[in-house]
């Protein structure tokens, strides 16, 4: 009798606490909506999901959602579809502090359950091809002239393109798999004179690759072994010469070679421009260094840290740490002829004629996550100012003075104006 009690208790606490059945998810090419209850399912659930992370209030994220609603159904008709969701943070605030929202819209793409920060174009059609990169082959097999053209107009400017003539795809298969979220990798099987023409290579077997943002090709004539193949493709996953950006520098910081840093007043200026072609050759002459430029007008706070009092624009190599070197009399390039000043400065670099400084101020985490600190001190000057305007429109000393939480001012802040959505880029957020 006790046995059969036993039995019938464990029974009943198994029905009790089984777990029910798990929310089913079709791909239908709808935005899907998230919360506590299904989140953890939804990503289990898809191999590539986008997920928009947003406040109701938030004026960039009432401009992102339309741009999701035309791409879905898009993304949903790939080979491997890729689903987008959203979640309101503001309102699930447990899921929006374990993935560190701070600020909205904030996107993250999840491939086989992994988060990264979506930092891609927001626009439908931009966000679509920028996309297909995550569903796509980790090595795409090309069989015709067509065929390749096809697969670089497709793969679109967003990443480096490695295609492999007269390769076999084993060679490189490892490598579209280490590096398939950076760059597109394929191989050409079948393709006339005219596209090697075309792609700049003379013979075979070849690696080329393309960098369509920045109008860049290479080649590579071997040797085929692992290291120097993945020189070659790691080399080329960047710019000869980087434009430095908050976002830039995590590429930069995961390279393991040091940088050859040229600071100049403004990075937009037709001199600086001209510049940057000198630094792209001697880039291409040294290419265990990774070369970069930085704007003072763009990005002072990091520039200043390599003491700016000197004439610009200056030259220092840069190891990521808080030190950097100066080469004995060619720390300033101003001047006439600045390709022998570049070639100066390297030459002094590599016989050890340099002076080691420290970079003061904050480390290179600090300016990679500083775009947070930027902005708070942006929301903040904003509702002084506005607290400012409230009081001098107020009259009376017995009137009733409203002041505004953050949450009001972000709203009052937040509205969709046509200007605001001509100036809408990438990256913007509210906090």
């Amino acid at each position: 009798m006790t046995m059969r009690v036993s039995v019938v208790l464990s029974v009943l606490f198994l029905i009790q606490f089984w777990p029910g059945e798990a929310e089913k998810f079709s791909v239908d090419g709808k935005v899907l909506i998230l919360d506590d209850s299904n989140f953890d399912s939804a990503i289990a659930s898809f191999d590539h999901i986008l997920v928009d992370f947003y406040a109701p209030w938030c004026g960039h994220c009432k401009r992102l959602a339309p741009e999701l609603d035309a791409a879905a159904p898009v993304l949903a008709t790939l080979n491997k579809p890729i689903v987008i969701a959203k979640v309101d943070a503001d309102k699930h605030t447990s899921l929006a502090k374990k993935y560190d929202v701070d600020a909205y819209p904030t996107i993250l793409l999840f491939n086989h359950g992994i988060p990264t920060e979506y930092r891609g174009p927001r626009k439908a059609d931009l966000l679509v091809r920028y996309l297909k990169k995550f569903a796509a082959s980790d090595v795409s097999i090309l069989d015709s002239d067509s065929a390749v053209n096809t697969f670089v107009a497709e793969a679109g400017p967003f990443f480096p393109i490695f295609i492999g003539f007269g390769l076999k795809n084993t060679i490189i298969e490892k490598f579209g798999i280490k590096y398939k979220k950076n760059a597109w990798f394929s191989v050409a099987k079948d393709f006339s004179e005219d596209l090697m023409v075309l792609y700049d290579f003379d013979k075979i077997p070849a690696l080329v690759s393309l960098n369509p943002q920045y109008n860049e090709r290479n080649t590579f004539y071997g040797p085929f072994e692992d290291e120097f193949l993945e020189d070659f493709v790691k080399q080329n996953l960047m710019p000869l010469v980087v434009p430095i950006s908050y976002e830039t520098l995590k590429l930069v910081k995961a390279d393991g070679r040091k940088v050859v840093l040229t600071i100049v007043e403004d990075e937009d200026e037709e001199r600086s421009r001209e510049l940057t072609k000198l630094l792209k050759a001697a880039a291409s002459a040294n290419r265990d260094l990774v070369f970069g430029y930085v704007g003072v007008k763009q990005m002072e706070e990091f520039a200043e840290q390599f003491d700016i009092s000197t004439k610009l624009p200056k030259m220092v190599v840069w190891d990521k740490s808080d030190d950097y070197l100066s080469v004995v009399d060619s720390e300033s390039i101003e001047g006439e002829d600045q390709a022998s000043q570049i070639t100066k400065f390297l030459e002094g670099y590599r016989e050890g004629r340099t002076i080691n400084k420290t970079f003061s101020g904050p480390s290179l985490m600090q300016f990679i996550h500083r775009s947070f600190d930027i902005r708070m001190v942006y929301i903040i000057v904003f509702v002084v100012a506005l607290l400012i305007l409230i009081q001098s429109f107020s009259k009376g000393g017995d009137e009733y003075h409203a002041v505004p939480n953050q949450v009001q001012v972000d709203r009052a802040s937040s509205s969709v104006s046509e200007a605001e959505i001509k100036e809408y880029k990438p990256g913007d957020k509210e906090d």
